[in-house]
C-alpha cells in the first residue's frame, strides 16, 4: 500500500500561482507521499507534451511514482458527432496518460454540474447504454498501453454503489475498474462504511476523502450548491456537506480503512483534501492520519 496525493488537493495553492504542479510533486516527496495523482486541474497537459515530460522526469528525480490520471468527460451528449468527439478527446487523454508512465486512468462518464433534476434512475437507465458503449471503446483503446480505465463515483449521477457496479458489469472489460472514493457515496446520502464493502471488488484505486455531515434540518450557513471551495454544500436529498482533512471529519475512517486492508487491497491510496483549512496543512495531516490509522487497524 503506497499514501499519495492528489494535485487536486492542492489546486489553491496552484491556482494562486504559489505553486506550480512540479512543485507540488516536489512538496509531496517532501511530507511522506509515496505517489501523485495528475489531476489537471490549474495546469494543461493537452498539446503540452513538455510538461508532460517534466512531471515524469520531476516524479523520478524526488522518488516517488505517479499513480493514476484522472480527468473530466461526459459521454451524456445530445448527438451522434457530439459523442464521437468526446470519444476521441478521450482517447488522446489516454495518449497522454500512457506518456505519463500511468497504468491507471480515470475517467467521467457524466458531467458533474449536471441540473439535480435529471440525475434520477429513470435518466440512468436510459442514459446507460450510450455510457457502456463510451466506456468500453475508451477501455479497448486503452488496452494497447496496458492502462485500465475506471469509473469514479462521482458526482450526482453515476454515483451509489449500485449504479457504478452496473456501469462496471456493463462494460464488461478487463481493464476496466473502479476508483473507489470512500467519501463521495455521501453526495448521494449512501453511508459510505456500507457503499465502500459493496465496491471493494471492483476498486482497482482509492481516493481517501473526508466531510463533515450536517442533516437537512441544521443548516450550517455559507453554502453553495457545489463544493467548490470548502464550503458546505448540499447532497441530493438536501443534507450538509463540508471537505475535511482525513480522520477528522464524520466518516468512520478506521472501520473504512479496516475495511480496505482486510480484502488485500495493496494499491494506491490517494488523499483527497477540499476543506477550508490551509490546504498545504490539509494534505500533510491527511496522508499522516492514513498511514497511522492503516497501522491502527
Amino acid at each position: 500500500m503506497k499514501v499519495g496525493l492528489s494535485t487536486y488537493s492542492m489546486l489553491p495553492a496552484i491556482n494562486s500561482g504559489e505553486m506550480s504542479v512540479l512543485d507540488v510533486i516536489q512538496w509531496i516527496a517532501d511530507n511522506g507521499g509515496e505517489h501523485v495523482e495528475i489531476v489537471p486541474f490549474g495546469f494543461e497537459l493537452v498539446n503540452n507534451d513538455k510538461l508532460i515530460e517534466d512531471i515524469r522526469k520531476k516524479a523520478e528525480d524526488v522518488g516517488i511514482q505517479i499513480s493514476n490520471y484522472a480527468i473530466l468527460a461526459d459521454l451524456i451528449q445530445e448527438d451522434d458527432e457530439a459523442f464521437e468527439n468526446e470519444i476521441k478527446r478521450l482517447m488522446n487523454e489516454v495518449d497522454i496518460a500512457n506518456k505519463l508512465g500511468v497504468k491507471m486512468m480515470r475517467h467521467d462518464v457524466s458531467a458533474f454540474r449536471r441540473p439535480a433534476n435529471q440525475n434520477t434512475i429513470i435518466n440512468y437507465v436510459k442514459d446507460l447504454p450510450r455510457m457502456v458503449e463510451g466506456c468500453q471503446r475508451v477501455a479497448d483503446y486503452a488496452a494497447q498501453y496496458g492502462i485500465t480505465t475506471m469509473v469514479e463515483n462521482h458526482g450526482f449521477y453515476v454515483n451509489g454503489s449500485d449504479r457504478v457496479i452496473q456501469l462496471i458489469h456493463e462494460v464488461n472489460r478487463p481493464n476496466y475498474k473502479m476508483t473507489l472514493d470512500v467519501g463521495n457515496f455521501l453526495c448521494v446520502d449512501e453511508d459510505a462504511v456500507i457503499g465502500v464493502k459493496k465496491c471493494l471488488p471492483y476498486t482497482n484505486m482509492v481516493h481517501l476523502k473526508d466531510f463533515y455531515y450536517r442533516p437537512s434540518h441544521r443548516n450550517p450557513g455559507g453554502t453553495t450548491e457545489f463544493d467548490c471551495a470548502g464550503e458546505w454544500f448540499t447532497t441530493v436529498n438536501g443534507n450538509y456537506l463540508r471537505g475535511a482533512i482525513v480522520g477528522q471529519g464524520d466518516l468512520d475512517m478506521w472501520q473504512i480503512l479496516k475495511l480496505i486492508k482486510d480484502s488485500g487491497y495493496d494499491g494506491y491510496i490517494s488523499v483527497e483534501f477540499e476543506g477550508m483549512e490551509n490546504c498545504k496543512l490539509g494534505s500533510k495531516v491527511g496522508m499522516t492520519n492514513a498511514k497511522r490509522i492503516w497501522k491502527e487497524v
